[in-house]
């Protein structure tokens, strides 16, 4: 993985967990900020959707009119991660929605279930294995690694075509599998220059996600002609705040 890399990555800053995001991709080396015009998306090497609240977030991107631009976005060549409410907005298809739903970017071939895990209550934290192109094998051990998961009102992935890698996957406890019906669960995703995770990396200290991310936007920037130096007038007026802290593991959470 690329140590300050360099790629200028945005962050959708309209709801949700974007600072979060912010503090660890800049921890990864990466030139990061938020973006709420389509003037700002237009600079970035690469996009994270941050978690949040997945119908929330499609309103108020149609009402700034950033949904059509986000969609042309999502089929360019430059990548996007989505996490938890950000995987919900690049699925295909989705089950769970409110009413009349909801706009979805699409992009990434799955079927999302919007609430597998169940309301706020039922959130939890697990360490998971992960896939060997994040270092998904301990060089000790040799058994498979894991990375620290956070699920809050988690959505999960039901199904996803042959085009689909899946980077992890969820084995359910009795109880979740009495609740689902299911023993398995997929929950990070890679299709091309979409990436998708149900939980936060972003509230860990484990930086491996943003580094593969990041790598995936200096390979995609290195394909685009003509990209505009990072002081380009479209990242000006941009207010820079401080870096918020990111729990590791037994800290006091009060």
């Amino acid at each position: 993985m690329v140590e300050n890399s360099g790629a200028r990555i945005g962050v959708l800053a309209l709801q949700g967990s974007f600072r979060e995001h912010i503090t660890s991709l800049k921890k990864a080396g990466a030139d990061a900020f938020e973006v709420r015009k389509k003037e700002q998306l237009d600079c970035c090497d690469g996009l994270i959707i941050p978690g949040g609240e997945s119908t929330t977030m499609a309103l108020v991107a149609e009402r700034w009119g950033l949904l059509e631009p986000l969609r042309a976005f999502a089929k360019s060549d430059r990548p996007i991660w989505g996490t938890c409410a950000g995987l919900i907005f690049l699925a295909e298809e989705a089950e769970g929605q409110k009413e009349g739903g909801q706009q979805l970017l699409g992009g990434l071939h799955c079927k999302v279930s919007r609430n597998f895990f169940g309301s706020q209550v039922d959130s939890f934290e697990c360490e998971l294995p992960v896939d060997k192109c994040l270092g998904g094998i301990d060089s000790q051990s040799g058994e498979a690694a894991t990375t620290r998961a956070m699920f809050i009102r988690a959505p999960a992935i039901l199904s996803a075509k042959d085009s689909v890698k899946v980077l992890a996957e969820y084995t359910t406890t009795d109880e979740q599998k009495a609740a689902t019906g299911r023993d398995k669960v997929i929950v990070a995703v890679r299709e091309g220059k979409l990436m998708a995770t149900a939980f936060h990396p972003e509230l860990t200290d484990d930086l491996r996600w943003h580094k593969y991310f990041a790598d995936m936007c200096v390979e995609a920037s290195a394909l685009r002609p003509n990209v505009e130096p990072a002081s380009s007038p479209c990242l000006s007026g941009l207010v820079v705040l401080p870096d918020i802290p990111v729990y590791a593991p037994n800290s006091d959470l009060r």
